[in-house]
């Protein structure tokens, strides 16, 4: 059984388990901190990225990855912090392609929802306006579409045939790393898999076939209530 452990969020004490992690303990008390990688309830937490940055101890850390300690300090909402995380959201912006109008994911995007909280007007990165193939033919049921994909790995550790193989991987390094649909698993993915895997993408990566833009505008996930707000930091 995991000890209880005292905790400093933002000079706050909190109480908190020594098994858990800072954005779990974060969240059960309120405290929004942003995340792309990370979702509530995932098997294993990935880190790979760093929106949910905080200091623990003066040291930067992922949230999502990083256990509590006894007494730590954790700073969540510093100057330095938001603008760290800004800048790390513009960065994703600029490496890609998201024109956020023509997307099908539009409104219920993390993204896109996270550069509104954080203001996010002229990124101060230079657009590199890559231009990826968008893959349409490896599954009959979804698109994956590079020029908006993070990187974020959820549909690598998350999706996988009842088997226990994953469908998507990573292939290629460094500026081509890239997200590949496995062929045999991906031209034999059932409809539940396909729009799951659509539904974990944080963006609009993963699209299943035949149903884009079902949802009209003023009733996606975000047209009414901010990513961060109290109802969402509790889910």
């Amino acid at each position: 059984m995991a000890d209880e452990i005292n905790v400093i969020i933002d000079g706050k004490t909190y109480k908190a388990r020594s098994n858990q992690t800072i954005v779990e303990i974060a969240t059960e008390n309120g405290i929004y901190i942003p995340t792309l990688c990370y979702f509530h309830g995932m098997k294993s937490c990935l880190g790979t990225c760093r929106v949910c940055t905080v200091k623990s101890n003066g040291r930067n850390v992922a949230a999502c990855t990083q256990p509590v300690q006894s007494d730590a300090i954790i700073e969540v909402d510093t100057v330095e912090l938001r603008d760290l995380r800004s800048a790390l959201i513009e960065m994703l912006f600029v490496e890609g392609n998201h024109f956020c109008p023509s997307c099908e994911k539009s409104g219920d995007c993390d993204l896109q929802a996270l550069a509104y909280r954080f203001n996010m007007l002229v990124p101060r990165f230079p657009l590199n306006f890559n231009n990826r193939e968008i893959d349409m033919h490896t599954s009959p049921l979804i698109a994956m579409e590079h020029n908006r994909c993070v990187l974020c790995k959820r549909c690598v550790e998350e999706i996988k045939t009842e088997s226990g193989e994953k469908i998507f991987s990573f292939i290629n390094r460094g500026n081509h790393l890239e997200v590949h649909i496995d062929p045999k698993h991906g031209s034999e993915i059932t409809p539940a898999l396909g729009k799951k895997a659509a539904h974990l993408c944080p963006v609009g990566a993963i699209l299943y076939k035949g149903e884009g833009f079902n949802r009209p505008y003023g009733s996606r996930k975000y047209d009414h209530r901010p990513i961060g707000s109290k109802i969402e930091s509790k889910k």
